[in-house]
């Protein structure tokens, strides 16, 4: 049987559930101090490994009858590096069109663009496409560097973060994936990989195999 290495926080949250249940996520939230998509991870990992039981319509509530086994979150602070992917990226004078052939060749969500130097300075999504397209925008002439999303408005992540941090990221600012970024002097960001919805799904669907694995053990 694994041992659940639980967080202060997601302790909290045991707490105040114990003492208020059955009580909602935005409840927790208020009480906890934080905001209800940041516990939202929290909550799902105390549902899944048994802990908590979420009653629809209602709240959450102490499970009185847990689940045979725990798991060992320690997957949950493995670090980005260890499961970020190439990235696709383009230059800033990359035209539209040419950056969608390419997004849609390489099979990405979003495609970063990069300056001269190679440094980040934009993100595009299928959905800034889409825009410029229904924009009647003339796609072959237009720089991609036109409808991209700039720095500093750009959501990153770094090697050294722990998935957990990383997947609460794409959550609250509600995007596809993230790039990673090695920082190499002042506003200037050198892209090593990127980290997206696909990857974290997949260390999520480990991790439950691994639980599943042991409970039959």
């Amino acid at each position: 049987m694994f041992e659940l290495n639980l967080t202060e926080r997601q302790k909290k949250i045991i707490e105040i559930v114990e003492k208020f249940q059955p009580i909602t996520g935005n409840d927790i939230a208020e009480k906890v101090g934080y905001s209800k998509p940041t516990i939202r991870p929290d909550l799902s990992l105390l549902t899944h490994s048994g802990i908590l039981y979420a009653k629809p319509n209602v709240g959450y509530i102490v499970n009185e009858q847990p689940l045979g086994f725990t798991f060992d979150t320690g997957m949950f602070s493995a670090k980005v590096k260890d499961v970020k992917s190439p990235a696709v990226y383009v230059q800033e004078e990359c035209s539209i069109h040419d950056a969608i052939v390419r997004i849609f060749l390489k099979d990405a969500g979003t495609i970063f663009v990069v300056d001269g130097e190679g440094y980040l300075s934009g993100v595009v999504s299928r959905k800034d496409f889409l825009k410029s397209i229904m924009g009647k925008m003339n796609i072959h002439n237009v720089p991609v560097g036109v409808i991209m999303t700039r720095m500093p408005n750009i959501i990153t992540t770094n090697d050294d973060e722990s998935i957990l941090d990383a997947a609460v990221k794409i959550m609250e600012h509600r995007i596809d994936s993230m790039p990673v970024v090695e920082h190499v002097k002042e506003g200037h960001y050198r892209i090593t990989g990127k980290i997206s919805k696909t990857n974290l799904s997949q260390v999520f669907v480990n991790i439950g195999k691994l639980a599943e694995d042991k409970g039959h053990n």
